[in-house]
């Protein structure tokens, strides 16, 4: 039986953590910084764990895991 592919956008958006949850980086940090507040600039750095229900959404995209 051939091998799932994972999808390429997965790969290069999201981590798994050593117990299997899955990390995002935030969103709402790319343009028009200065109309957003300080609290959310500096809340929205490094990585975030995703929801559970969103999690298994992504493990469905990544079969083996993440290569990096």
């Amino acid at each position: 039986m051939s091998k799932m592919k994972t999808k390429s956008s997965v790969k290069k958006r999201f981590r798994l953590t050593a117990s299997g949850k899955v990390l995002a980086g935030p969103g709402n940090k790319r343009h028009q910084l200065t109309a957003k507040t300080n609290k959310m600039k500096r809340q929205n750095r490094g990585s975030q764990v995703l929801r559970h229900q969103d999690g298994l959404t992504i493990l469905q995209w990544m079969p083996y895991g993440s290569a990096r």
